[in-house]
C-alpha cells in the first residue's frame, strides 16, 4: 500500500505546480535574457526602393550591429499601408515583429474608419521615432507666385482659383495643403494625383498652381528654375535652402508639427525590456555617421523619442490629424 505524503511535502508540490503553469503562461510577456535570439522582421508598408524602405534598410542594419541579429526589411505594400499594419497587429508581441510606421498610421483610421478598424495607441508598443520627413511648397519655376504671401493673396481674392497638387487623397501633400487653407482661411482646388511624380510634372508645367513636395527629389528641378521653392514646413530655415523662409517667417506657425513621423512600433503587449534594449538599438544606428549622411541625403530630420515619448508623441499626432481631418471636411476616395 503506498505511503501517504507528508502534509508540507504535498504543499510544496502544489506551489512549484502552480509557479511552473503561472510561469508558462507569463512566459510570452516576459522580456528573455538572450533576446534577440534569431531575426528581427522590419514590416514596410510600401514597396521596395521608396523612402520609408531605403530609411528601414539602413537603420536596420545599423541596429544589427548593435543586436546582433540580422533585422530584416519585408515589404507589405498597399491600401496606404494598411495592410502591413494589421500584420504586424496580429504579430506575437516578442520583439520579432516591428513595424516602421509613416503618417498613415494615424491617418488611416480616421480616413476610413468602416474599414480600417485598428487603434493606432491601444493596438500598439511604439518603441522609438527616428525622424521627420518636413516638406516644401514648390511653384513652376515662372509661376507669378514669387512668395508664399503672394499665393494666399491670391487665394484670398480668387476662393477655388488656386489649385493644388498630391498624390492623393489623405496624403501626407493633401493634408499640408489642408492645413494651409485653415491656417490662411482660403478655399484652394485640390487635384489628387496617383503619386507625387505626376503631380510634380503638372506643377512644373504650370498646369497645377503648386504642392507640398518632400524635402528629397526637388533640388535638381530648383537648381534648372523648373521649380521655385516658396517656404520651408521645418522649425528652422533648411541648411540645404538658406535663403527659403519657414512657413513660420511666412506668418504660418506650427506646420513642423504636422510634418510625418518615422518610427518603429510593435505589436500591443511588448515588454518593457524589448522595447527599451529596441530603443536603445535605434539610438546607436541615429548616432553612427554613415546613418546621419544617409537620413540627410533622403530628406529626413533625425528627431529620436523612445518609448514613452513616442507613445505621448502619436497621441498628440492623432488627435492633430483627427481635429484637422474633421473640421476640412476631408473624406477617403
Amino acid at each position: 500500500m503506498d505511503k501517504q505524503l507528508p502534509r508540507r511535502t504535498v504543499l510544496r508540490l502544489a506551489a512549484f505546480g502552480a509557479a511552473t503553469l503561472l510561469g508558462a503562461t507569463a512566459l510570452p510577456a516576459m522580456a528573455q535574457p538572450d533576446y534577440p535570439s534569431r531575426p528581427i522582421r522590419l514590416v514596410v508598408g510600401y514597396s521596395a526602393g521608396g523612402p520609408t524602405d531605403v530609411l528601414a534598410r539602413v537603420l536596420g542594419q545599423e541596429m544589427a550591429n548593435r543586436l546582433g541579429q540580422p533585422v530584416v526589411v519585408e515589404n507589405k505594400a498597399g491600401a496606404n499601408g494598411n495592410i502591413a499594419t494589421e500584420f504586424v497587429r496580429h504579430a506575437a508581441p516578442d520583439g520579432y515583429t516591428l513595424l516602421m510606421n509613416t503618417i498613415s498610421h494615424n491617418v488611416n483610421p480616421l480616413l476610413q474608419p468602416e474599414l480600417v478598424k485598428y487603434d493606432p495607441i491601444a493596438d500598439f508598443t511604439p518603441v522609438a521615432q527616428v525622424a521627420v520627413l518636413p516638406q516644401m511648397i514648390v511653384v513652376a519655376g515662372n509661376s507669378p507666385f514669387k512668395t508664399l504671401e503672394d499665393l494666399v493673396k491670391k487665394a484670398q481674392e480668387a476662393p477655388q482659383r488656386v489649385s493644388y497638387g498630391s498624390a492623393g487623397v489623405g496624403g501626407s501633400a493633401h493634408l499640408a495643403a489642408a492645413l494651409l487653407e485653415q491656417r490662411s482661411k482660403t478655399r484652394m482646388n485640390h487635384i489628387p494625383f496617383k503619386g507625387n511624380g505626376p503631380a510634380l510634372t503638372e506643377v512644373m508645367a504650370g498646369r497645377v498652381d503648386f504642392m507640398f513636395f518632400p524635402m528629397i527629389g526637388a533640388g535638381d528641378f530648383v537648381a534648372t528654375g523648373k521649380l521655385r521653392i516658396l517656404a520651408v514646413t521645418t522649425a528652422r530655415r533648411h541648411p540645404d535652402y538658406p535663403t527659403i523662409p519657414t512657413t513660420s517667417e511666412e506668418g504660418l506657425p506650427g506646420f513642423e508639427d504636422y510634418a510625418q513621423p518615422i518610427g518603429f512600433i510593435a505589436p500591443a503587449g511588448l515588454p518593457p525590456a524589448i522595447a527599451d534594449k529596441l530603443d536603445a538599438a535605434v539610438v546607436a544606428a541615429l548616432a553612427a555617421p554613415a546613418t546621419q549622411a544617409r537620413l540627410k541625403a533622403l530628406g529626413a530630420e533625425v528627431v529620436h523619442r523612445g518609448p514613452t515619448q513616442y507613445r505621448e508623441w502619436l497621441t498628440q499626432d492623432r488627435k492633430r490629424w483627427a481635429d484637422l481631418i474633421r473640421s476640412a471636411n476631408i473624406k477617403a476616395e
